[in-house]
C-alpha cells in the first residue's frame, strides 16, 4: 500500500545517508534518486544565486553613486573579497592596480587558455587536494586587475589568484595573517621568473620590447632577463664598505625593487602626528638613516683583502639610479629577545615633490624632474602585530584618492592620507613640471 510519494521520500532518506547505503536496486533507482536530487539542488542553488548578484547589482548601483562638486557621479573602484585574512593580500593588489603604468601592461597583456577539451572556458574551482600544475601567476593577476576600475561590481573575489598563490608560493597557504611587505616581495619575484619564460612556451618579453615607455635604459635586470617588473620597480644601489684600519675601499652595486628603512630609535616613542614629546619623524629621516655613514658593530666586521682579515670599518649606501616607481617600506616590525614588536612611531611624509636628488651618487648626471616623486599609494597596518591587525590602502586615481578596505572602497581626501601610519609607500616618478613642493 506504499505509493510512490512515499517510495520516493524513503529513497531521499537513501540519498541523503549515503554513507549507509550500500546496495542499489536492479533498475538503479537509488542513483537516478541521487540525480534528480543533486540536479534538484544545482537548479535552486542556480536560481538563489541569480537573485542575489541581481539584489546586489542593484544595491551596488545606489550606493556607488556618490557626489562630487556638487553632482552625482558613479564610483568606478571595485573593492576586493577577504577570503580569510586575506587583507594583506588585498592591500597590495588595489596599490599595484594604481601604478598606472605597471597596472596597463598587465591589462593589455592577451589571456592564456589554461584549459584545453571539454574544460575549456569553463570555470574551476580548486581545492587544495587538486594536483593541477597548470597555473599562471601572470595569467590570475591579469585577470585580477581588469576586474577591477571597472564599476560593474562592488567588490570581486580574487580566489583564483589566491589557489595560484598557494600553489606556488608556500609561504603564504592558509588563512593565517601574513606580511603585506613579504608578500609584495613574494608577487614581483614570481611574477617576474614567469615573464622571463613565459608560460606554455609562449615568451611576454615581446610585449615590453615592444612597449616605447619601457626603453632599453630604463630597464634593470634582476636575476636574469628585464620584464616589466624590473622595468617599473628596478633601481640600483651603491653599497660602499671601507677598512678603518688600511683605509681599502670596496664597492657593490645592488639591484633593488623597494627599499627597506628603518624608522630612527630616536622617533620611536612617538606615536601621534600631534604629538608633542621631541621633534617629528618624517620621511626624510629614514631616508637618511639609511643612507648615511654608518659603522659596523663587533657582529658585522668586514674581511678586508689587503688586511686578509677580518677588520672594522664602514658602510654607506648611495642610489646609483632610482627606478620608475620609487617603494619604500618602513620597518615597523622588530623583534626583541622573545617577540615580534610593532613600532608604532607616525612618519610623516609628502603627497608631491619627494627630492631623492641628495641620496644619488651622481646628482649632477640627473634631469630637474628626474628625481622628484608623487605618491600613488599608501599600506597601512592597523594593529600591534605583523601576525594579527588589519592591512588597508589609499591610492590615487584620476586625482581623487581612495580607501580600499577589503570589500568597501570609499572616495577620502588628502588630508586623511597625510595622517596614516605608513607602512609602504609608493611614489611615481614625476613626469612633468607640476608644483614646487619638495621634501
Amino acid at each position: 500500500w506504499i505509493n510512490t510519494d512515499v517510495v520516493f521520500l524513503l529513497q531521499a532518506c537513501i540519498y541523503r545517508c549515503d554513507d549507509f547505503v550500500v546496495n542499489d536496486t536492479k533498475l538503479g533507482l537509488v542513483q537516478k534518486v541521487r540525480e534528480h536530487l543533486q540536479n534538484l539542488e544545482n537548479s535552486a542553488f542556480t536560481s538563489d544565486r541569480h537573485r542575489k548578484r541581481k539584489l546586489l547589482e542593484n544595491s551596488s548601483l545606489n550606493s556607488k553613486l556618490l557626489k562630487v562638486n556638487g553632482s552625482t557621479t558613479a564610483l568606478c573602484a571595485t573593492g576586493l573579497r577577504n577570503l580569510g585574512n586575506t587583507c594583506f593580500m588585498n592591500a597590495i593588489l588595489q596599490s599595484l592596480s594604481n601604478i598606472q603604468q605597471f597596472c596597463c601592461y598587465f591589462k593589455e597583456l592577451p589571456a592564456v587558455e589554461l584549459r584545453n577539451g571539454k574544460t575549456a572556458g569553463r570555470r574551476t574551482y580548486h581545492t587544495r587536494s587538486q594536483g593541477d600544475n597548470n597555473v599562471s601567476l601572470v595569467e590570475e593577476f591579469r585577470k585580477t586587475l581588469c576586474a577591477l576600475w571597472q564599476g560593474s561590481q562592488t567588490a570581486f573575489s580574487p580566489e583564483s589568484l589566491f589557489y595560484v598563490v598557494w600553489k606556488i608560493m608556500p609561504n603564504f597557504r592558509g588563512y593565517q595573517q601574513q606580511d603585506a611587505h613579504e608578500f609584495m616581495r613574494y608577487l614581483l619575484d614570481h611574477l617576474h621568473l614567469e615573464l622571463q619564460g613565459g608560460f606554455n612556451g609562449v615568451s611576454r618579453s615581446v610585449i615590453l620590447q615592444e612597449n616605447s615607455s619601457l626603453t632599453a635604459s630604463s630597464k634593470c635586470c634582476i636575476n636574469g632577463a628585464s620584464t616589466v617588473v624590473t622595468a617599473i620597480f628596478g633601481g640600483i644601489l651603491q653599497n660602499e664598505v671601507n677598512c678603518l684600519i688600511c683605509g681599502t675601499e670596496s664597492r657593490k652595486f645592488d639591484p633593488f625593487l623597494d627599499l627597506s628603512l628603518d624608522i630612527p630609535s630616536q622617533f620611536r616613542n612617538k606615536r601621534t602626528k600631534n604629538q608633542e614629546n621631541g621633534p617629528m619623524c618624517t620621511l626624510r629621516d629614514c631616508l637618511r638613516s639609511f643612507t648615511d655613514l654608518e659603522e659596523l658593530d663587533e657582529t658585522e666586521l668586514y674581511m678586508c683583502h689587503k688586511c686578509k682579515k677580518k677588520q672594522k670599518s664602514t658602510k654607506k649606501f648611495w642610489i646609483q639610479k632610482l627606478p620608475k616607481v620609487l617603494c619604500l617600506h618602513l620597518k615597523r616590525f622588530h623583534w626583541t629577545a622573545y617577540l615580534r614588536n610593532k613600532v608604532d612611531t607616525y612618519v610623516e611624509f609628502p603627497l608631491r615633490g619627494l627630492d631623492m636628488k641628495c641620496y644619488l651618487l651622481e646628482p649632477e648626471n640627473s634631469g630637474p624632474e628626474s628625481c622628484l616623486y608623487d605618491l600613488a599609494a599608501v599600506v597601512v597596518h592597523h594593529g600591534s602585530g605583523v601576525g594579527s591587525g588589519h592591512y588597508t590602502a589609499y591610492a590615487a586615481h584620476e586625482g581623487r584618492w581612495f580607501h580600499f578596505n577589503d570589500s568597501t572602497v570609499t572616495l577620502t581626501d588628502e588630508e586623511t592620507v597625510v595622517k596614516a601610519k605608513a607602512y609602504i609607500l609608493f611614489y611615481v616618478e614625476r613626469q612633468a613640471k607640476s608644483g614646487s613642493d619638495k621634501l
